[in-house]
């Protein structure tokens, strides 16, 4: 009883995935092109395996995947093309968390709803450099150097630079990495990130992790009246302020004020370590220039890598257009027909197949040009 339903719920989700995908894949190539580049076979695979742990991931939760928002969908497996990167890679250059983001207008009442969020592992980043970087010609394996090796720093002597030494023991905690990258003109230069600089990343995750906390100083923080929001904004500052005296790395994971803040990745023992690496490897690789030679591609990074960009513009998008107008007399307004989800799209698609030699297929409206 028990193989007949998995054999049921892995049958559905297969139907299930190549629905979406046969939504998705060819609104992607689309719009792809009509920006004026290439959606190569690379392109579609990319997206291919990003919609695969996307759906595997939605399942897990126990969340329903035709209860993501389809713009949302759309928006990922289009940043996932122009910037080609791997899901299914080992090491991987991607990953997806689920996330509840308020949608409301601004002033109105909390709207929660589950969206899918992007982000670049460290060998994302490493792949990025390699492809865009500057006048790069190669990025070599990092260096990751432990408190009981024995490593010389980089000397200069006016432009002239001695390379680093380093010689591996194996023994203690990772404290800094060094990335050889070779440049098209023949020379290298060693990129370098310190450890102790982790600090101000995980400053970063914590402010991040604080954004709806109340404190208990009221229910929600939408809510809260004038004199409230004071009061919470006096002690995010309190806690950051707290962070920057302990300045150390160990000494703010392991600061018991600080924990409930504090995302597992970062506390617990198994990924601790590979978190500040992680990090240190992201420090390095962000400040590489780069040219993507397109403006949606580099408009694309910037959202997924810069948070402050990102956040100014989920601002901007969540409440353009969103104020309340006062009209003098009424009206007559056409009512529009409700933007279909996910779930009714792929059923479309279900009720009427595309036949194999056809290669573009109808779409809902909020999935063409003029509905996004």
């Amino acid at each position: 009883m028990a193989e007949t339903k998995n054999a049921v719920a892995k049958q559905e989700y297969s139907t299930g995935l190549n629905n979406y995908l046969n939504a998705y894949v060819p609104m992607i190539q689309k719009q792809i092109t009509e920006d004026g580049e290439t959606f190569d076979d690379y392109s579609r695979y990319c997206v291919v395996a990003a919609m695969g742990e996307i759906i595997s991931m939605v399942h897990n939760s126990g969340a329903d995947p035709s209860t993501i928002n389809p713009n949302n969908m759309n928006e990922i497996l289009l940043s996932v093309a122009r910037l080609k990167l791997n899901a299914n890679a080992v090491p991987r250059e991607c990953y997806f968390q689920i996330r509840n983001v308020n949608v409301a207008a601004k002033n109105q009442p909390a709207k929660w709803e589950k969206q899918i969020e992007f982000n670049i592992e460290g060998d994302g980043y490493d792949t990025l450099t390699a492809r865009y970087g500057r006048n790069v010609k190669k990025v070599y394996p990092y260096w990751a150097v432990r408190e009981g090796d024995s490593f010389t720093p980089p000397k200069r002597r006016g432009l002239e630079v001695t390379p680093p030494e380093w010689e591996e023991s194996g023994k203690g905690k990772v404290v800094k990495v060094v990335y050889p990258i070779e440049y098209t003109d023949g020379h290298v230069e060693y990129h370098i990130s310190e450890r102790a600089d982790v600090a101000k990343n995980l400053a970063a995750h914590i402010n991040q992790n604080m954004q709806n906390e109340t404190f208990g100083i009221c229910a929600d923080r939408y809510k809260a009246t004038d004199k409230q929001k004071q009061e919470i904004a006096a002690k995010k500052r309190e806690i950051m302020d707290k962070i920057k005296e302990l300045g150390d790395v160990e000494a703010i994971l392991n600061c018991e004020d600080l924990k409930p803040f504090i995302s597992p990745s970062w506390s617990e023992f198994q990924s601790q370590e590979s978190m500040i690496i992680r990090k240190m490897r992201n420090n390095i690789m962000k400040k590489i220039p780069k040219d993507f030679g397109s403006s949606a591609v580099a408009h694309t990074y910037n959202m997924i890598d810069d948070g402050v960009y990102r956040e100014v513009h989920e601002e901007i998008s969540q409440n353009a257009n969103k104020e309340e107008f006062v009209i003098d007399e009424p009206a007559q307004i056409e009512e529009k027909t409700p933007a279909q989800t996910v779930s009714e799209m792929t059923k479309a698609l279900e009720k009427e197949p595309v036949p194999a030699e056809k290669k573009e297929q109808s779409l809902p409206s909020f999935m063409t040009d003029g509905g996004m």
